[in-house]
Parts: C-alpha cells; sequence; structure tokens
C-alpha cells in the first residue's frame, strides 16, 4: 500500500480508520516544547495536526490520500483551527530546507529508497534548533505482515533515521516504550520505538 489510490481505498473502507486522538507519544515528547512551525509527515485523518494546531502551533501536515485529508481538513473545521494540507508524499512536497521546528513523523510509511531520500527529506525539514520525532510499532510481527502483503523492511524505521543523526544532531530520546490506544485500526500494537532530536543551531 504505497499510492494514494491504494490509501484512498483503505480510507474509503470505513468512516474512521484510526482512533481520533492524537498519538500518545506525540503528545508526550511534544507537550514541553514551545509552539512554532511543524509539518505532520502522513498526517491521516488529521488528530495530531488537530491537535498541534490547538496548542498554537503553525501546522503543515501532509499525506498522499485525499480521502484521509478531506476527512482530517473536516476535523480541523470542528475543531476550529486552521491547519496547511498538502496532498502529497513527503518527497514529492515542495517543502522549505529548514522550514519547520518540529518535523513530526507518526508511523510512517515511508519506503526504503537507495539514496535514503525518505531519511534524508526528514532531517532536511528541520530547521537549526528543531526537533525531529520519528515514531513506529516495536516488535511488530514480520511472518504475519507478510502474510498480509507487506514487509516491515520495505519502510524506514527510526532506527534508520537514527543513522543518519551525525554531531550536529543531539539525540534526546530512543527507546522502546509502551502505547497506549483506545480504538482504530492500530489498537493491536502495544508497544512503540520513539526517536527524539534535536538539530543543533
Amino acid at each position: 500500500m504505497n499510492t494514494g489510490v491504494d490509501w484512498d481505498e483503505r480510507y474509503a473502507e470505513a468512516q474512521r480508520v484510526w482512533s481520533g486522538q492524537p498519538n500518545g507519544a506525540l503528545v508526550d515528547e511534544v507537550g514541553g516544547l514551545a509552539p512554532g512551525r511543524v509539518l505532520d509527515v502522513g498526517c491521516g485523518e488529521g488528530a495530531d495536526a488537530v491537535w498541534l494546531a490547538a496548542r498554537g502551533w503553525e501546522v503543515t501536515a501532509l499525506d498522499v490520500s485525499r480521502v484521509a485529508l478531506d476527512r482530517a481538513a473536516q476535523h480541523a473545521r470542528e475543531a476550529g483551527v486552521d491547519v496547511h494540507w498538502l496532498h502529497a508524499g513527503l518527497l514529492d512536497a515542495d517543502l522549505p530546507p529548514g522550514g519547520f521546528d518540529l518535523v513530526s513523523a507518526q508511523y510512517p510509511a515511508l519506503l526504503h529508497t537507495p539514496g535514503d531520500d525518505p531519511e534524508r527529506a526528514l532531517l532536511a525539514a528541520v530547521a537549526p534548533g528543531g526537533t525531529l520525532l520519528v515514531v513506529h510499532h516495536a516488535d511488530v510481527d514480520t511472518e504475519h505482515a507478510r502474510a498480509a502483503g507487506f514487509d516491515p523492511a520495505d519502510y524506514v524505521s527510526p532506527a534508520d533515521v537514527a543513522r543518519f543523526l551525525d554531531d550536529g544532531w543531539a539525540v534526546e530520546v530512543d527507546e522502546r516504550r509502551e502505547r497506549r490506544i483506545e480504538g482504530g485500526a492500530g489498537a493491536h500494537h502495544h508497544a512503540d520505538v520513539v526517536l527524539r532530536a534535536r538539530r543543533l543551531g
């Protein structure tokens, strides 16, 4: 499931796919940061973007699914917040280099490329002094995933991103932790890998 069409089909199968609540790792890691400009990578139905905007962040949220973005925009309207929605993948979006004080990628479906383009794009978007937050599922049952037509090894993980954090970055969190969630398609995942790093300015 890599294209916008694939994701549109998935979202069209249900009135809501995810829980409708912001991701717990985002709330934990970002709650103490001063609001600024944030990029929400793979924003889905917009719960994280709306939560961030309600707390004073200037939010740019991108996703490959138009169906998801339409739902996200409706969520934002109901919450009375403004979000800049981008119908694009990370590598297709026209993003300003160093343009964001926070780049958040919560369970992103970013395919590996020969040039490690997704990892480089995530890092490049972070402003000096800004924060990169990448969260993914821990303890994934690889055999079960492959039987469902999905190979986790094809996708970028927090560990893949961490390999690119040189001495221009300070790694503040790199750990496995229990995950709290109520409902939604990801509720069967009970642990996360959380990577938070600050770009030195």
